[in-house]
């Protein structure tokens, strides 16, 4: 049998829309680039290092991305990036240094220059303004330093120094920081803090003061930071991990030693009140969380049971309420002792878990409707030893569509 001219070109046209098909159907669409702190071995003297990731838009899936770079020092615990997405902080407890990576249109990362502390870093965040990056240092006090930063995301010198101590009788306790973060329209910073004096686990304690703390800043004309009323806030036993919505309503914090996550709103003059009916249960020892680019969920880990919380927010009072998942399970299962969490920028429909144990990180689709989780394809992710810290940008025309409230 026989093809005219016209058969022949259809059957060919056809064909080339086949296959045009199962090739577009087959395209991975980067929308994100995950970073993770790593180690390169087990050893405390071991480099630290960055990696890279690039999300699928469809699945979730993660696949490297960059080349691995060095974070500039040892033993990284904490990443910071840029409200524009242009600069990446690192920070480095082995050498006490921050260092600054500016971020490529691919994603990949350019080590810039670097600042040493006086104490080991601790947490990082940087305004949404782009104008300080604030750091939290000390393993037997704690220190909270601002400094600016330029267009070109350099560090200046420091703009302000701050030792947190507790009022009155209590000044003289042991304040140990464990994380910082700054309203969404740059205003205030809230630092997370426990009394070593007060609870220490396994030895000796000297107070009776309330264990856990936030203390909060207001910023001021050239980056001064003067406390605000009221402030230090009680805040449970042993915070560790703290966030704000992006609307500057709310402030929610985890403690790890009394598996609760607790809520403030964010009254006149950036301060905080106790939201009725908290604190709210978690999984055991919760270590980071964060609220979703359209402010109406948290995740947040749970060290012990390797697993992610998932909550709805009200969006009247700021109240958390539980999401459970497709198998009504309100626990999401991770890879071993998850420490940092991330929600994607671009669409904001993947969450991603730093493994310290588990040298990967774990990968959920987030269901925008209920904000429910299920596993994306192929996680775990392998990655370096113990990584500590996660951060997140959109890529490309992705950059401009990063969801917001």
């Amino acid at each position: 049998m026989k093809f005219n001219k016209l058969s022949q070109l259809i059957l060919v046209s056809f064909i080339g829309l086949v296959v045009a098909s199962l090739l577009t159907a087959c395209q991975l669409v980067t929308i994100d680039y995950i970073y993770v702190a790593c180690s390169a071995g087990n050893g405390p003297g071991s480099a630290g290092q960055i990696y890279s990731y690039a999300v699928d838009s469809q699945s979730g899936a993660l696949r490297v991305g960059q080349k691995t770079v060095s974070s500039g020092g040892t033993n990284p615990v904490a990443l910071a990036v840029t409200a524009n997405y242009y600069h990446l902080y690192a920070a480095n407890q082995g050498n006490k240094s921050v260092v600054h990576f500016s971020i490529g249109l691919s994603g990949a990362l350019t080590q810039k220059e670097s600042v040493t502390l006086t104490d080991v870093p601790v947490a990082l965040a940087v305004n949404s303004a782009n104008t300080y990056l604030y750091v939290l240092s000390g393993s037997t006090s704690a220190t909270l330093t601002e400094y600016p930063i330029d267009k070109l995301g350099v560090i200046g010198a420091p703009a302000a120094t701050l030792s947190l101590t507790l009022p009155g009788n209590f000044a003289g306790d042991t304040i140990v920081p464990t994380a910082v973060t700054v309203l969404a329209d740059s205003t205030a910073v809230y630092v997370a803090a426990y009394d070593q004096s007060a609870y220490n686990p396994g030895g000796a304690t000297t107070s009776n003061a309330n264990p856990g703390w936030v203390f909060g800043y207001t910023v001021g004309s050239g980056g001064a930071l003067t406390a605000l009323s009221g402030s230090p806030y009680q805040a449970g036993v042993k915070p560790s991990a703290i966030a704000t919505d992006p609307v500057n309503r709310f402030v929610y914090v985890t403690d790890y030693a009394s598996n609760e996550l607790i809520g403030y709103t964010v009254m006149a003059k950036d301060t905080l009140n106790f939201m009725v009916n908290g604190p709210f249960k978690t999984g055991n020892q919760p270590t980071s969380l964060v609220v979703d680019p359209r402010g109406i969920y948290i995740y947040l880990s749970n060290s012990l049971d390797s697993s992610v919380s998932a909550y709805s927010i009200s969006l009247q009072t700021g109240a958390p309420s539980t999401v459970v998942n497709a198998t009504s399970s309100a626990g999401n299962g991770t890879d071993t002792q998850p420490v940092s969490i991330v929600v994607e920028p671009s669409l904001g429909r993947f969450v991603y878990t730093a493994n310290h144990l588990g040298n990967s990180v774990s990968g959920f689709r987030l269901n925008p409707e209920t904000g429910s989780l299920e596993l994306t394809q192929a996680t775990p992710y392998p990655t370096g030893t113990n990584p500590t810290a996660l951060a997140a940008i959109p890529y490309g025309n992705h950059a401009t569509q990063a969801v917001t409230p």
